[in-house]
């Protein structure tokens, strides 16, 4: 009988990719309940299943619960209060680390109280890269069994060509703002390089929201140096909402480099998108990117954040390599669909040997 795993979120690209590609699988994923009426337009976010109480009303119909991300505004003690549930009712707890430093939070404490109450408690704990396991075991003392990200394209996208285009791109998206990107350092240094690299130009895309004065998301600093940088020539920027799946394939293929603007992070589904395909990263160095998927990595301007000290160049010079030796690392499709299908056999053993664990004590898991 195939376990039946309380994923938190089911409905995310990343575990839906934990199965295998051709869907034989021995697992089954509860489907994310609705959230919240309250929270418009939201698909799994915040998630119900972490909510006091929901376990216990659930008990019966899951036998894991996996818990990936989401928690951004779980308080430690209902957190606590969710492994208490488990406990109660002998379910185990499998946790997956993707996120050292929350990415929408400005400070860490909060997030490094909510994994210090899940990893603690976890029967298992899984993350993406040896680095982050590195960490988890100095700050914990908990070993994390390495399982990579899967492919974040789907076919028949991911085995399509790249169309060609003139000149050199370089790609720069503010999206919305998450408290752990600085975008405006990071364009005005490419900026200033652009002369140095002939034929190069930068595109810059930001979400209406935080284009739009009055808006509650305005960045208030950021919008008008874009407008003034885009009316003498010097970036090309696009306002615009969310994109697509389909746009997101097409806006990153037409570049040639992506420039993350993170002030400090850990790994990164974008990351993976580009190298699904065939874009060159350019990733500041905090965090795990370099050890995730190949990438160039830079120094953050500005005051070195806590996780860095890598010895990373300058931003100019990481993009004066990108630009030299244009690298093309991007992934074989036919290894990410090996690499898939590994990663869904790997936790389908995770959750045998957590169920196998529970049976042998016959008494609710313990940390």
């Amino acid at each position: 009988m195939s376990p039946v795993i309380a994923s938190v979120p089911a409905g995310h690209v990343y575990v839906r990719h934990l199965a295998p590609p051709d869907g034989e699988t021995t697992v089954t994923r509860l489907a994310d309940p609705r959230p919240r009426a309250d929270v418009p337009d939201a698909q799994w976010w915040p998630p119900r299943m972490l909510e006091p109480g929901w376990v216990d009303r659930h008990a019966d119909e899951f036998d894991v619960m996996h818990v990936h991300f989401g928690f951004d505004a779980v308080s430690p003690e209902d957190l606590a209060e969710v492994v208490g549930s488990l406990r109660r009712h002998g379910k185990p707890l499998v946790v997956t680390v993707h996120d050292l430093r929350n990415p929408h939070h400005a400070e860490p404490g909060l997030h490094d109280a909510q994994l210090g109450v899940l990893v603690r408690a976890a029967d298992a704990v899984l993350t993406l890269t040896a680095g982050a396991a590195a960490e988890i075991a100095e700050r914990w003392g908990r070993e994390a069994l390495v399982v990579p990200h899967p492919h974040v394209v789907e076919e028949p996208r991911l085995s399509q060509g790249r169309v060609p285009h003139a000149g050199f791109v370089i790609g720069v998206h503010a999206k919305s703002l998450r408290a752990s990107m600085d975008p405006l350092p990071v364009i005005e240094e490419i900026v200033a390089a652009l002369p140095g690299l002939p034929g190069a130009r930068l595109r810059v895309d930001a979400h209406t929201d935080v284009m739009t004065p009055g808006n509650p998301r305005h960045a208030v600093e950021l919008e008008p140096r874009l407008r003034e940088l885009a009316d003498d020539g010097r970036i090309d920027l696009h306002v615009h909402d969310y994109f697509t799946d389909d746009e997101l394939w097409d806006y990153l293929q037409s570049l040639d480099v992506s420039v993350l603007p993170y002030r400090f992070g850990t790994h990164s589904g974008w990351l993976e998108a580009c190298h699904d395909l065939g874009t060159t990263v350019l990733a500041p160095d905090c965090g795990y990117y370099a050890d995730q998927r190949p990438c160039i990595l830079y120094a953050v301007p500005g005051p070195a954040p806590a996780q860095s000290g890598r010895g990373a160049p300058p931003l100019r010079e990481a993009l004066l390599r990108a630009y030299r030796d244009r690298p093309s690392w991007r992934a074989d499709p036919e290894q990410r669909r090996r690499e898939r299908l590994e990663i869904s056999r790997v936790h389908e053993q995770v959750y045998a040997a957590v169920l196998a664990d529970v049976a042998q004590r016959g008494v609710p898991c313990t940390s």
